[in-house]
């Protein structure tokens, strides 16, 4: 009987999560033509980060009926209630998006009064903020949010903003809005939106114009995203430390040092080697990566008659294997990923290590369509030093509905802390590394593969 491995006996349970898990969600409600959406966009150009998203509650308007539909055509449908919007579904997608998953965002047609049948993908946001009349209405929804906005304005103001956004931008006539405001949307402000003005945090007067409210909310914002960064680093060292008293598993395959494979690692390491010598070199170096990383997809018994009429029993792979490049590195291993996979489907990922605060963070997502059916799937990078965009990217794909056992990582060169940290948190991953490298050397493989 063999031994436990040291590895999974001392770390049993390791739990990471990326700096988007628990967004901060901001709830901005007031009444229609308020200035709600013009204070949304300020907060966002006053935070000037990545991945900062405004979510239009109008996108969750129920689906009418028939009957529903005519009367809305007539505007006498009553927009402004909360009965006319799917509370349930927005708060489904809010506690996803909170935990850090991945989302589908109705996309709704004012001109037709109906939810399309296609929806948006939203995933990974360092802050949401939700903008509606109601947005502060369901308790449901005010347990998540981090801060509760009510912007306030005259009601006449408000109309004839109303009067400008829909015949502009909704194909309404002049007529049909009034009709509406004065039926439906001005009763509901009393009766449901002006109330949400008692349970807010802040209650911004002149919407736009108050910089004084504005700031403070921005400033609330950064020292909340400042805690979580701090957070997620520790959380980073510390698993660090805990890694680096383990052995590699034998899920961590190195690539043996054959004579071969250490001639081709001194050409790449000598600063002498001309650039047209280092590509050819590196990308059969890559290659016998590739190659090594397909002996990890599953296969299934075929049978095929051979030029000679024989009959011989093979193996061909049981599903479809695709790969997603970190950028910019990532991109190096694709042209020998292209040799031994011609139509391999691939995708990107962007993660780039903020210089101010150490923190990895995902700029930039597109993956392959039905991901999550592949029969495996590799993430390629030529170098990994921390660990930190490695962990990230594999918590991507994981989000995306990929097994954890089907995921293959395929390095270069790695740290042995940095994989001691990925295995860590993701014991059933696969690595494919070349060798191991001293920890906290500097990313150079992919400036000498493109030459800058």
């Amino acid at each position: 009987m063999e031994s436990t491995s040291p590895f999974y006996s001392l770390i049993p349970e390791v739990k990471y999560s990326p700096p988007w898990h628990d967004l901060s969600i901001i709830g901005i409600a007031g009444s229609s033509g308020s200035g709600k959406t013009s204070v949304a966009m300020e907060i966002v150009k006053s935070l000037n980060l990545p991945w900062v998203v405004i979510l239009v509650m109008d996108s969750f308007y129920k689906t009418l009926t028939p009957e529903e539909h005519t009367r809305a055509h007539a505007n006498n449908y009553d927009f402004d209630c909360p009965d006319s919007i799917d509370f349930d579904l927005l708060v489904s997608t809010l506690q996803d998006l909170k935990q850090g998953k991945k989302a589908h965002i109705p996309v709704y047609s004012f001109a037709n009064h109906q939810r399309q049948p296609h929806t948006t993908t939203l995933y990974s946001p360092r802050v949401l903020i939700l903008e509606g009349i109601l947005a502060l209405h369901d308790p449901r929804i005010l347990n998540l949010l981090d801060v509760k906005i009510f912007v306030e304005a005259d009601m006449d103001v408000c109309l004839g903003r109303r009067v400008l956004r829909d015949v502009r931008e909704r194909g309404r006539d002049v007529e049909g809005i009034i009709k509406q405001w004065f039926t439906f949307v001005k009763p509901s402000y009393t009766k449901f939106v002006e109330p949400q003005r008692h349970i807010s945090d802040i209650i911004i007067p002149r919407g736009i114009e108050n910089t004084t409210a504005i700031d403070m909310v921005v400033k609330h914002i950064q020292r909340k995203l400042q805690d979580k960064s701090e957070t997620h680093t520790e959380a980073l060292r510390k698993l660090g430390l805990l890694a680096a008293k383990v052995e590699l598993p034998p899920n961590v395959h190195v690539m043996p040092a054959t004579p071969q494979f250490v001639g081709m690692n001194t050409v790449l390491q000598d600063p002498a080697t001309e650039h047209v010598d280092f590509v050819f070199y590196f990308d059969r170096l890559a290659s016998i990566l590739i190659e090594k990383a397909l002996d990890m997809t599953s296969y299934v018994q075929t049978t095929v008659e051979t030029p000679q009429g024989n009959k011989y029993l093979g193996l061909i792979p049981k599903g479809s294997v695709s790969a997603v490049a970190i950028l910019r590195g990532g991109s190096c291993l694709e042209t020998a990923l292209k040799r031994s996979i011609p139509d391999c489907v691939t995708g990107r990922v962007l993660i780039q290590t903020d210089e101010n605060s150490s923190e990895p963070t995902l700029h930039y997502l597109k993956l392959p369509p039905q991901l999550e059916e592949h029969s495996m799937v590799m993430l390629l990078d030529p170098q990994m030093a921390s660990g930190g965009a490695a962990l990230m990217a594999v918590r991507v794909l994981i989000d995306h509905g990929v097994d954890e056992d089907k995921i293959v990582f395929v390095t270069c060169a790695a740290g042995e802390t940095g994989i001691k940290r990925l295995i860590a948190v993701f014991p059933r991953i696969n690595v494919i590394v070349g060798r191991i490298e001293p920890d906290g050397e500097p990313r150079w493989m992919e400036k000498r593969y493109f030459g800058c």
